[in-house]
C-alpha cells in the first residue's frame, strides 16, 4: 500500500504540482511522491497553555527523530486548551479541540502523527482526534514540573492552593503568606506536579500503549524527555511503515489496562469522562460500570498527592510507572500491543521500585482497594463517581441534610452567609454544573466549605454534584451526577432540608423520599446556560451525559482518514 501523503504529491498534473510548489520551501525533490513518509507533529504549545509552553522544543527533537528515519517531519499547530485561564472552563473546548484536529489530520497530506500534550485537557482532545482519523499516531507527553518549596515544605499544583486557600478562609493561615506562596508554586516548566488530570491522563496514555513505554512522568526539564521525542519521531516513521494504527492499539483489553492503572496511581475521576469518549470514537465497548468491575479490589500504590504525600518528579526517581505497574502485573491484559508493536506487559520484567515510599509495595498499599467508585440510586440513575482515595473514610457512609446550591454564583453568594443553616453532618448538593447546565461541566465539584465550619475545624464535608472537579482536588465529593439537572435529573428536584444517604460500599447515592414525591416536583432551571449562537450553542444542543463521556452525539464512532475531493 503506497502512502497516504502521495494522492496529493505523486503524478504529472495540475494539482499535484500545485501540492508540491507550494510545499517545496528547501524541501528536496525526493520528500515527495516516494516512500518518505510525511509526518504531522499535532503541537498544543501555547503562551495561553503555560503547561504546554515548552512544547516547541519537543517537537524539534521529533522533527530530528522523524529526519533521522527518513520521514518528512511537519509542524501543525493545533487547538490548545489552558485549563487555569480559561472561561468559562476547558472541558467546553475539548470536543472543539478534538473536532479541529481531526479534521486538520484528515485534510491534509500527511501518513501519522506525533501528538504533543500536556495540560488536562490536551491529551484526551488529540487521543479523540487521533481515534477518529485512525491515522498511525503515538504521544508524546509534556512532563510534569519540578517541586516548588515554600519555608522548606514541597507545594503540591493545585492540591495545596486548595489546601491553603482553605487556612487562609479558617484564619489558621494569614493571607499575606498565602500570597507569598505563589512565586514558589510553580518552579519550573511543565504541568501540575501531583497526580492531578494531565499526569493522570499522560500516565493512562501509556497505560492505552499511545506512548514509548517509559516516558509518562519523565519531568518536562528532564534531557530524557528529548531523547524520548527523538524516538517518538523514529517510531513515528516506522508506524506508518507498518500500517500500525491507534484503533489496532487501543483495544478494550488496553482500556482495560488504563483503568487497572488509573486505581493504581490514584488518577483524576476526570480521566473517567476522557476514557468514555476517546473509546467512544474508537468503537470500543466501554461503560461507567467497567471502571467499578475492574478497578475494584486494585490497590493504591503511588504515594503522591492529593491521595498521598509526594509528587510526581518523586515517582520518576523513585522508577516510574513502569516499576508501578509490575507490582499489578497480574491484573493488566497481556494482550494489547503499544505502539513498538509489543505489549505493555513485556516492559515491566526490569522495572524497579527505588523508593518504597513514594512506589509502595503490593503488600503494603497506600489503601487496599483505591479504584472509582460508580454510585447509582434515585439521585444518580445514570451513575455518578467518588475517589475513595481522595475522600474521608468515615463519610463514605453518611447521611445528611440536603444544602442546596442552585449555580456557582449562587453557591458564592451564600456559602459564607451567617445565616446559612449547615453544620458537619450537612451534605452540599451543587447543580446546574453539568455538560449543558454550565455549560461545559467545570471543576466546582470539591465546593469550598462554609466559613463557619471550617473556623470550627472542619476539613471535610459530602458534596454531590453534576460537576467535575480538579484532578488535583480531594474530599468526599460525589461527582459527574447523571443526568445533570439541565437534562431533566433528579438532582434538579432536591430541595434543601432532603436527607441525602451516601454509602460507598453498597455504591448508592439516594435521597431518601418516595419516587413519587420527588418526581411530582417542579425541577429548578434557574442558573441554566442558554446560548443563542456559536460554540456553545452546539455544545449545548449535541453535547452527551457525563456517563458517555461528554462527547457530541455526531462526533461518537470513527471517520477515518478518507478525502473525498480535491481542493483545486
Amino acid at each position: 500500500m503506497g502512502l497516504r501523503s502521495a494522492r496529493w504529491y505523486s503524478g504529472d498534473d495540475r494539482n499535484s504540482y500545485i501540492h508540491r510548489a507550494w510545499m517545496r520551501r528547501g524541501l528536496p525533490a525526493s520528500a515527495f511522491g516516494g516512500d518518505r513518509p510525511h509526518i504531522a507533529i499535532a503541537n498544543t504549545a501555547s503562551d495561553l497553555t503555560p503547561c504546554n509552553a515548552h512544547l516547541n522544543e519537543v517537537a524539534e527533537s521529533v522533527q530530528h527523530g522523524v529526519w533521522a528515519a527518513g520521514g518528512v517531519p511537519l509542524d501543525l499547530p493545533v487547538v490548545s486548551l489552558g485549563e487555569t485561564n480559561l472561561r468559562p472552563t476547558a472541558m467546553l473546548w475539548r470536543n472543539l479541540a478534538a473536532m479541529a484536529t481531526e479534521e486538520m489530520l484528515r485534510a491534509n497530506p500527511i501518513d501519522g502523527v506525533v501528538l504533543l500534550g500536556g495540560c488536562d485537557k490536551t491529551i484526551p482532545s488529540l487521543l479523540m482526534a487521533a481515534a477518529s482519523v485512525d491515522l498511525p499516531a503515538l504521544v508524546v507527553p509534556g512532563g510534569p514540573m519540578l517541586t516548588g518549596h515554600y519555608r522548606g515544605v514541597p507545594l503540591g499544583c493545585g492540591t495545596d492552593v486548595w489546601r491553603l486557600s482553605e487556612e487562609v478562609r479558617a484564619g489558621t493561615l494569614s493571607r499575606e503568606a498565602f500570597l507569598r506562596s505563589e512565586s514558589s508554586m510553580v518552579r519550573s516548566r511543565g504541568h501540575c506536579n501531583t497526580m492531578g488530570t494531565a499526569s493522570t491522563m499522560a500516565c493512562v496514555a501509556e497505560a492505552l500503549g499511545m506512548t514509548i513505554p517509559g516516558t509518562a512522568g519523565t519531568p518536562a526539564p528532564d534531557s530524557m524527555l528529548l531523547e524520548r521525542s527523538h524516538a517518538a519521531g523514529e517510531l513515528a516513521v516506522e508506524l506508518v511503515r507498518r500500517e500500525r494504527r491507534p484503533s489496532q492499539v487501543m483495544t478494550r483489553g488496553s482500556f482495560l489496562n488504563a483503568i487497572v492503572t488509573l486505581a493504581a496511581i490514584g488518577g483524576s475521576t476526570n480521566a473517567v469522562i476522557h476514557l468514555l469518549a476517546i473509546a467512544g470514537r474508537l468503537g470500543v465497548p466501554l461503560d461507567l460500570d467497567d471502571f467499578d468491575r475492574t478497578g475494584a479490589g486494585v490497590p493504591l500504590l503511588a504515594d503522591l498527592q492529593p491521595a498521598g504525600r509526594h509528587l510526581m518528579d518523586d515517582l520518576y526517581r523513585a522508577g516510574g510507572l513502569l516499576a508501578l505497574l509490575r507490582e499489578v502485573e497480574d491484573l493488566l491484559d497481556p494482550r494489547p500491543v503499544t505502539v513498538t508493536g509489543r505489549p505493555l506487559t513485556a516492559y515491566l520484567a526490569e522495572a524497579e521500585i527505588w523508593d518504597e515510599t513514594v512506589i509502595r509495595r503490593r503488600a503494603e498499599p497506600l489503601l487496599p482497594d483505591a479504584g472509582i467508585a460508580v454510585l447509582r440510586g434515585n439521585l444518580a440513575p445514570g451513575g455518578a463517581v467518588i475517589k475513595p482515595a481522595a475522600a474521608s473514610p468515615g463519610l463514605l457512609r453518611h447521611r445528611g441534610r440536603a444544602v442546596v446550591f442552585d449555580s456557582v454564583e449562587d453557591l458564592h453568594a451564600r456559602l459564607d452567609a451567617p445565616g446559612l443553616d449547615v453544620d458537619e453532618t450537612s451534605v452540599l448538593v451543587l447543580r446546574g454544573c453539568g455538560p449543558k447546565g454550565y455549560p461545559g461541566m467545570p471543576e466546582v465539584g470539591n465546593l469550598p466549605l462554609p466559613a463557619k465550619l471550617l473556623a470550627k475545624g472542619v476539613r471535610d464535608m459530602v458534596r454531590v454534584s453534576d460537576a467535575r472537579m480538579s484532578g488535583t482536588a480531594y474530599g468526599t465529593v460525589v461527582l459527574h451526577t447523571s443526568p445533570e439537572a439541565a437534562a431533566g435529573g433528579p438532582l434538579a428536584r432536591v430541595r434543601t432540608g432532603d436527607p441525602i444517604v451516601l454509602d460507598v460500599a453498597a455504591r448508592r447515592l439516594d435521597v431518601d423520599l418516595p419516587d413519587g414525591e420527588l418526581a411530582a416536583r417542579d425541577p429548578v432551571t434557574t442558573g441554566h446556560a442558554r446560548p443563542v449562537r456559536g460554540w456553545e450553542r452546539l455544545y449545548v444542543d449535541h453535547v452527551t451525559q457525563a456517563d458517555r463521556g461528554a462527547d457530541l452525539d455526531f462526533l461518537i464512532g470513527s471517520g477515518g482518514d478518507a478525502v473525498g475531493r480535491d481542493s483545486h
